[in-house]
């Protein structure tokens, strides 16, 4: 038990680091390039979160990333209320356990793979259902949320925009989050291995 809460104390951290911060950052329009209709500062932190639990998955196994998860949507979603809505916590809270846990599953599948297949394939995933799940959560109906906006030539509810541009932003994240995971892999070696090697 005292070896598990160890190795959770700093992925936890960073974890729940990433959703607050998050929960906080959808909440104020990304301006630059007059992009304020179509994405939040959100979209730039949360994509982390994958990779925290891709890292803990890897080093630890599924059922690490899987307290992992647990953890943060606990913390997370406590710090959230206090500091973004509860609205937006409980759509942060309910994406962010569904989604993470979807990539952990679809990482599982695909983990003995080339090395990169897992987290991304597994961020994609998740990412699909998290956006999805959130954007309507915590926005749907919301009358502030849903005036429309032209997208591409086509009239969207604002929040419907958002989740679109934040998708894509995650997919680009995805991509680019690659590369830490890949310069980790040797220095975050699955625990059997490095306890092999140790020996």
């Amino acid at each position: 038990m005292q070896r598990t809460l160890t190795r959770l104390i700093l992925p936890a951290l960073a974890m729940t680091f990433v959703v607050v911060a998050s929960n906080i950052l959808v909440q104020y329009p990304f301006e630059p390039l007059g992009l304020g209709d179509y994405l939040t500062w959100g979209a730039f932190t949360y994509p982390v979160a994958f990779l925290v639990t891709d890292l803990t998955n890897r080093r630890y196994g599924a059922g690490m990333a899987r307290r992992l998860v647990a953890v943060g949507f606990v913390i997370a979603v406590a710090l959230s209320i206090w500091l973004a809505t509860p609205r937006i916590a409980r759509a942060s809270g309910t994406a962010f356990l569904v989604g993470q846990l979807l990539d952990i599953a679809v990482f599982n599948r695909f983990r003995r793979q080339s090395w990169w297949r897992a987290p991304l394939i597994g961020s994609v995933f998740g990412s699909v259902i998290d956006t999805a799940l959130f954007f309507s959560l915590a926005f749907a109906g919301d009358v502030e949320m849903s005036g429309p906006v032209d997208f591409m030539g086509l009239s969207l509810p604002l929040w419907q925009s958002l989740a679109i541009c934040d998708f894509l932003v995650k997919m680009l994240l995805a991509l680019l989050a690659l590369v830490p995971y890949g310069a980790l892999l040797r220095a975050i070696r699955p625990l059997e291995q490095a306890e092999k090697a140790a020996a």
